[in-house]
């Protein structure tokens, strides 16, 4: 069976939905194809379960940090009623509501396994071994993400370990968890795993959260220490076995080993392209797709502006809220394009994804939170810049020593001294998050840091730290 329709998008995670929600709103007859969940690996088994599974345990913290919640709080964690939350949030694992939102806006779904078969076709095997060859007027986006990287460590892939996936779906947590791993999932799940009680040790390669400011590793190791967890640093795996008794051995270079019930492995995201049909528009199968700013593929063959990719598979920025934000303009796009209009592709225009190059916002939920945005000290340096740097301790916003007794934490501002303007900006410590979107808005907005003088932050707040990062920087006569 054959028909036409004039968007074909191929995966319906957030990103996915997003492309098809702003391509049908630009009056285009939109079909989404999806083998899994209609809602993806963030509703279901990424972002939303992982924080979900963090924050009963940091809210216990947070209120053991304060006298008289203190007092108040007594008991221990229940991780049986968190789990019973996470299920609420991930909907038990149904996508129903997805779905149904999908039908409310007028996109299309088939369920099957999509791939492509030459220039704007795409072959939609089905479950019941049926299959719909779905071609596309105007375009294909591709939007199937990326799965988890298992690295060829003796042993390792016979060993069973978990990835991502198991480590924010489990059913009863294990006493003893060991992470492969230092970046984003293997300090948040540690966090979060270190919460319910289980006995975690991390083993990473370098130091943790790699491309963030140095402190923010350092922050996060010391944290996961307190919460007692055992980090070790400069440490590889050179086999994984998992014994008779079921239990996981892990030998280290140094000839160490540790043992625990599972291993996780969090060593970074390959994309999900091998299965896809790339070859068939002359692309490599398995590779990470490029695009320009209007995340429009090149090299594709076929004729005409047809075939987009956006989320993981192009390597921009593999978090959900950068490919959301992809989808929303590549739909944008494709609807102008498909309607004989004009695409605004400056710095400023609409139907552009320019952030992923210089203001991704990343938040890690771990113990402390760690964020960050745009360019750390090192990234700035090279690129060529000559900077300034606003440095400070967290606690010297008073809102800080309000919020928690003890407060730790650091903050710190990358200004390009030639412009002006702030182009990167890192805070660690307890609920800082929220910090996070104002550094983004100045980054994005080209905001002068003389300006930024005129942006009072109110009294008392944790936002006062942008008050402390610019006294640090220099009164603005004083940088002059």
């Amino acid at each position: 069976m054959e028909r036409e329709v004039d968007v074909v998008v191929l995966g319906c995670g957030p990103v996915g939905e997003n492309v098809a929600d702003r391509a049908k709103a630009g009056g285009l007859d939109v079909v989404a194809v999806e083998h899994e969940l209609v809602g993806g690996e963030c509703s279901y088994w990424a972002c939303i379960p992982s924080k979900t599974l963090l924050r009963s345990a940091a809210a216990l913290r947070a209120a053991q940090r304060v006298p008289g919640a203190a007092e108040a709080v007594t008991g221990t964690l229940d991780v049986e009623a968190v789990l019973r939350r996470r299920d609420y949030w991930v909907s038990d694992w149904s996508d129903r509501g997805a779905v149904d939102w999908l039908e409310s806006v007028g996109v299309g779904l088939e369920r099957g396994h999509g791939r492509l078969d030459g220039p704007r076709r795409v072959v939609v095997e089905r479950a019941d071994g049926s299959a719909v060859t779905l071609v596309a007027r105007h375009a294909v986006v591709v939007s199937t993400g990326s799965d988890p990287v298992i690295p060829e460590i003796d042993g390792l892939a016979d060993a069973r370990p978990w990835t991502s996936r198991d480590a924010t779906s489990v059913k009863r947590p294990p006493a003893r968890l060991a992470i492969i791993g230092g970046g984003v999932v293997a300090t948040e799940m540690a966090t979060a795993y270190a919460g319910f009680g289980t006995e975690v040790t991390v083993l990473a390669r370098h130091g943790l959260l790699g491309g963030f400011e140095p402190f923010a590793g350092e922050a996060v190791a010391a944290g996961l220490r307190g919460l007692g967890v055992t980090v070790r640093l400069g440490v590889e795996p050179t086999r994984v076995e998992r014994k008779a008794s079921g239990e996981v051995e892990v030998t280290l270079d140094d000839g160490s080993t540790t043992t625990a019930d599972e291993v996780l492995v969090a060593t970074g995201r390959k994309p999900r392209t091998n299965r896809i049909g790339l070859e068939t528009v002359g692309l490599e199968p398995g590779a990470w797709i490029e695009v320009d700013d209007t995340l429009l593929v090149h090299g594709a063959d076929g004729d005409g502006e047809w075939l987009y990719a956006t989320g993981d598979v192009n390597h921009r920025a593999l978090l959900t809220h950068q490919g959301k934000y992809q989808g929303r303009a590549a739909g944008d796009v494709i609807a102008a394009r498909a309607a004989g209009g004009a695409v605004d592709a400056s710095a400023w225009g609409v139907h552009v994804a320019t952030a992923d190059h210089s203001a991704v916002p990343q938040v890690v939920f771990a113990e402390p939170e760690c964020v960050a945005v745009g360019l750390s000290e090192a990234a700035a340096h090279r690129a060529g810049l000559e900077i300034r740097i606003g440095d400070v301790a967290m606690q010297s916003a008073s809102g800080a020593g309000i919020l928690a007794d003890g407060y730790e934490g650091r903050a710190r501002l990358v200004v390009d001294a030639e412009r002006g303007v702030v182009v990167g900006a890192t805070f660690v410590g307890q609920d800082v998050a929220e910090l996070l979107h104002a550094a983004t808005t100045a980054i994005v907005g080209e905001v002068p840091v003389d300006r930024l003088w005129h942006a009072v932050p109110a009294f008392p707040t944790m936002s006062e730290v942008w008050l402390r990062l610019l006294e640090d920087l220099g009164r603005p006569e004083a940088a002059a």
